[in-house]
């Protein structure tokens, strides 16, 4: 079914995907990193299978070697969307994408959530959806509202008392907006939509008070 308002190429959402009853749906460090490894690898125009086929055909098992594959043979080719920020949390997930092909981010949307529901309901000997309904998102209109929604994404995890600091959540971008992360193993990429220096994007980031008062400007674009 379509939606009632189509995704435009070129334009740059907030979307979000929320577990079935708030069930918890990445509980170890090798889920969360399953999330991490289909973002990155779903990005693209023509995976050249499915991915679970892939880490048996192409790196025989060993999905440690995904990044450095994904370097050396995948990096440059087309993209359905180009990822600038997300944020993995235990019930649900939070990108920000611009949409790079007509229909990307549904597909993107699509391949990724049901890859993990099928990798989950495996591990766990499970059966059923593990996804509430569609995924949300809505359009992200100016550069201001861009900066403030990365910051609101990666404050997820502290807001939510899993971490006092969000650097020591290792489960979304903002380690790479540090600078932190080797060019190899990058997901995001957003400096063609944010001249941000490391030094300024933590402080925005950790000042807190400025953070709150800030917060009313997108406020609409909030999904939970």
């Amino acid at each position: 079914m379509k939606r009632k308002i189509p995704l435009v190429t070129g334009e740059i959402y907030h979307v979000f995907s929320k577990s079935i009853a708030n069930f918890v749906v990445f509980n170890t460090d090798s889920e969360f990193l399953k999330m991490r490894n289909l973002f990155k690898y779903y990005q693209l125009k023509d995976p050249p299978y499915k991915f679970n086929y892939f880490v048996k055909v192409k790196l025989k098992g060993n999905e440690e070697d995904f990044d450095n594959y994904f370097s050396s043979h995948l990096l440059n080719k087309e993209k359905l969307v180009q990822i600038i920020a997300y944020c993995i949390m235990p019930t649900h997930l939070h990108l920000i994408l611009k949409q790079l092909k007509e229909g990307g981010i549904s597909l993107f949307i699509g391949n990724v959530l049901n890859s993990y529901s099928r990798y989950f309901n495996t591990k766990h000997k499970r059966h059923g959806p593990l996804w509430e309904g569609k995924f949300k998102n809505i359009l992200v209109k100016t550069d201001e509202q861009l900066l403030h929604l990365t910051r609101y994404i990666h404050l997820n995890p502290t807001s939510a008392g899993l971490v006092d600091k969000p650097e020591e959540w290792l489960y979304s971008s903002y380690l790479e907006y540090l600078g932190k992360v080797k060019e190899i193993n990058r997901i995001c990429y957003y400096e063609d939509l944010m001249d941000i220096s490391t030094s300024f994007y933590k402080n925005f980031v950790e000042d807190r008070i400025s953070y709150q008062k800030e917060l009313e400007k997108i406020k609409h674009l909030i999904l939970e």
